[in-house]
Protein backbone atom coordinates (compact mmCIF):
# COMPACT_ATOMS: atom_id res chain seq x y z
CA UNK A 1 0.00 0.00 0.00
CA UNK A 2 0.80 3.66 -0.80
CA UNK A 3 2.25 5.57 2.21
CA UNK A 4 3.33 8.82 0.54
CA UNK A 5 0.50 10.73 -0.99
CA UNK A 6 2.80 12.20 -3.62
CA UNK A 7 3.45 8.90 -5.18
CA UNK A 8 -0.32 8.28 -5.57
CA UNK A 9 0.02 11.26 -7.46
CA UNK A 10 2.33 10.26 -9.71
CA UNK A 11 0.75 7.18 -10.17
CA UNK A 12 -2.44 8.23 -11.22
CA UNK A 13 -0.63 11.02 -13.33
CA UNK A 14 1.31 8.27 -15.21
CA UNK A 15 -2.13 6.52 -15.75
CA UNK A 16 -3.94 9.24 -17.53
CA UNK A 17 -0.85 9.91 -19.63
CA UNK A 18 -0.65 5.99 -20.50
CA UNK A 19 -4.67 6.13 -21.11
CA UNK A 20 -5.08 8.79 -23.53
CA UNK A 21 -2.96 8.69 -26.76
CA UNK A 22 -2.12 12.72 -26.71
CA UNK A 23 -0.30 14.86 -24.96
CA UNK A 24 -2.01 16.26 -21.69
CA UNK A 25 -1.96 20.00 -20.58
CA UNK A 26 -0.51 21.30 -17.47
CA UNK A 27 -4.15 22.91 -17.35
CA UNK A 28 -6.00 19.66 -17.92
CA UNK A 29 -3.87 17.75 -15.38
CA UNK A 30 -4.52 20.54 -13.05
CA UNK A 31 -8.37 20.47 -13.85
CA UNK A 32 -8.94 16.73 -12.77
CA UNK A 33 -6.90 16.54 -9.43
CA UNK A 34 -8.11 20.23 -8.39
CA UNK A 35 -11.92 19.72 -9.14
CA UNK A 36 -11.75 16.26 -7.68
CA UNK A 37 -9.52 17.28 -4.53
CA UNK A 38 -7.07 15.11 -4.33
CA UNK A 39 -4.39 17.45 -3.81
CA UNK A 40 -3.47 21.30 -4.09
CA UNK A 41 -2.16 22.85 -7.46
CA UNK A 42 1.31 23.57 -5.81
CA UNK A 43 1.43 19.57 -5.04
CA UNK A 44 0.96 18.83 -8.38
CA UNK A 45 3.31 20.77 -10.03
CA UNK A 46 6.08 19.41 -7.92
CA UNK A 47 4.59 16.00 -8.76
CA UNK A 48 4.77 16.92 -12.13
CA UNK A 49 8.35 17.99 -12.08
CA UNK A 50 9.96 15.06 -10.07
CA UNK A 51 8.23 13.02 -12.81
CA UNK A 52 9.92 14.85 -15.32
CA UNK A 53 13.20 14.97 -12.99
CA UNK A 54 13.15 11.11 -13.07
CA UNK A 55 12.32 10.93 -16.75
CA UNK A 56 8.91 9.07 -16.31
CA UNK A 57 7.11 11.60 -18.11
CA UNK A 58 8.59 14.41 -20.92
CA UNK A 59 7.18 17.94 -21.44
CA UNK A 60 6.99 19.70 -24.37
CA UNK A 61 6.27 23.87 -24.00
CA UNK A 62 4.66 26.03 -26.69
CA UNK A 63 4.51 29.79 -25.72
CA UNK A 64 2.92 29.76 -22.11
CA UNK A 65 1.35 25.63 -22.34
CA UNK A 66 2.96 22.91 -21.19
CA UNK A 67 2.36 19.45 -22.26
CA UNK A 68 3.10 16.21 -20.95
CA UNK A 69 3.21 12.38 -22.24
CA UNK A 70 4.31 9.46 -20.67
CA UNK A 71 7.83 8.06 -21.54
CA UNK A 72 8.82 4.05 -21.97
CA UNK A 73 9.77 4.28 -18.51
CA UNK A 74 7.24 5.90 -16.85
CA UNK A 75 5.20 2.73 -18.80
CA UNK A 76 7.35 0.51 -16.96
CA UNK A 77 7.06 2.00 -13.56
CA UNK A 78 3.32 2.27 -14.31
CA UNK A 79 3.75 -1.41 -14.94
CA UNK A 80 4.93 -2.30 -11.50
CA UNK A 81 3.00 -0.09 -9.35
CA UNK A 82 -0.11 0.87 -11.26
CA UNK A 83 -1.90 -1.98 -9.00
CA UNK A 84 -1.19 0.52 -5.82
CA UNK A 85 -3.55 2.51 -7.16
CA UNK A 86 -7.41 2.53 -5.65
CA UNK A 87 -10.78 1.56 -7.40
CA UNK A 88 -12.02 4.50 -6.45
CA UNK A 89 -9.27 7.02 -7.75
CA UNK A 90 -9.24 4.48 -11.27
CA UNK A 91 -12.96 5.03 -11.22
CA UNK A 92 -12.41 9.10 -10.94
CA UNK A 93 -9.99 9.25 -13.69
CA UNK A 94 -11.43 6.63 -15.99
CA UNK A 95 -15.19 9.06 -15.96
CA UNK A 96 -13.34 11.87 -16.22
CA UNK A 97 -10.72 10.73 -19.74
CA UNK A 98 -14.41 9.28 -20.72
CA UNK A 99 -16.45 12.53 -20.14
CA UNK A 100 -14.14 14.86 -21.68
CA UNK A 101 -11.38 12.99 -23.92
CA UNK A 102 -13.02 14.72 -27.29
CA UNK A 103 -12.58 18.18 -25.39
CA UNK A 104 -8.74 17.27 -23.92
CA UNK A 105 -7.91 16.18 -27.60
CA UNK A 106 -8.88 19.11 -29.32
CA UNK A 107 -7.46 21.70 -26.38
CA UNK A 108 -4.50 19.63 -26.05
CA UNK A 109 -4.37 19.58 -30.20
CA UNK A 110 -4.84 22.95 -30.65
CA UNK A 111 -2.35 25.57 -29.02
CA UNK A 112 -2.01 29.24 -29.63
CA UNK A 113 0.40 31.63 -27.76
CA UNK A 114 2.08 34.43 -28.59
CA UNK A 115 5.07 36.42 -27.29
CA UNK A 116 6.59 39.61 -27.79
CA UNK A 117 9.65 40.11 -30.19
CA UNK A 118 11.75 43.27 -30.67
CA UNK A 119 10.58 46.96 -29.19
CA UNK A 120 7.01 47.00 -31.94
CA UNK A 121 6.72 43.43 -33.22
CA UNK A 122 4.71 40.66 -31.86
CA UNK A 123 4.72 36.63 -32.78
CA UNK A 124 1.51 34.99 -32.91
CA UNK A 125 2.50 31.23 -32.70
CA UNK A 126 0.02 28.87 -33.66
CA UNK A 127 -0.29 24.74 -33.64
CA UNK A 128 -2.69 22.33 -34.77
CA UNK A 129 -1.11 18.46 -33.81
CA UNK A 130 -2.94 15.13 -33.88
CA UNK A 131 -0.92 13.01 -31.09
CA UNK A 132 2.40 13.58 -31.13
CA UNK A 133 2.49 14.72 -35.29
CA UNK A 134 2.26 18.74 -36.41
CA UNK A 135 -0.83 19.25 -38.43
CA UNK A 136 0.06 22.75 -38.79
CA UNK A 137 1.93 25.73 -37.68
CA UNK A 138 1.89 29.27 -38.05
CA UNK A 139 4.20 32.05 -36.99
CA UNK A 140 2.45 34.94 -37.23
CA UNK A 141 4.22 38.57 -36.60
CA UNK A 142 2.05 41.83 -35.80
CA UNK A 143 2.43 44.95 -34.79
CA UNK A 144 0.80 45.04 -31.43
CA UNK A 145 -0.26 43.03 -28.54
CA UNK A 146 -4.16 43.10 -29.26
CA UNK A 147 -3.63 41.83 -32.87
CA UNK A 148 -1.66 39.01 -31.14
CA UNK A 149 -4.16 38.01 -28.87
CA UNK A 150 -7.02 38.29 -31.46
CA UNK A 151 -5.70 35.66 -33.68
CA UNK A 152 -4.79 33.43 -30.39
CA UNK A 153 -8.72 33.42 -29.94
CA UNK A 154 -9.70 33.12 -32.89
CA UNK A 155 -6.86 30.15 -33.72
CA UNK A 156 -8.32 28.27 -31.30
CA UNK A 157 -11.73 28.59 -32.29
CA UNK A 158 -11.34 28.25 -36.14
CA UNK A 159 -8.61 26.28 -36.38
CA UNK A 160 -9.99 23.58 -38.04
CA UNK A 161 -11.72 25.91 -40.93
CA UNK A 162 -8.22 27.51 -41.41
CA UNK A 163 -6.51 24.38 -41.98
CA UNK A 164 -8.95 22.86 -44.29
CA UNK A 165 -8.82 26.10 -46.30
CA UNK A 166 -5.31 25.99 -46.46
CA UNK A 167 -5.25 22.59 -47.60
CA UNK A 168 -7.93 22.96 -50.28
CA UNK A 169 -6.24 26.27 -51.70
CA UNK A 170 -2.87 24.33 -51.62
CA UNK A 171 -3.94 20.96 -53.55
CA UNK A 172 -5.85 22.94 -56.44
Amino acid sequence: MIQEPETLYKLMVLYMLKEVNFPLTNSQLSQFFLDKEYTTYFTLQQVLSELIDSKLIADRRSGNSTRYEITSDGLETLGFFGNDIGAAAIADMDQYLSENKFRLRSEAGTTADFYKEGPENFIAHCEVREGRNLLIGLDLSVPDEKQASRICTNWRERSQEIYSFIIKKLTE
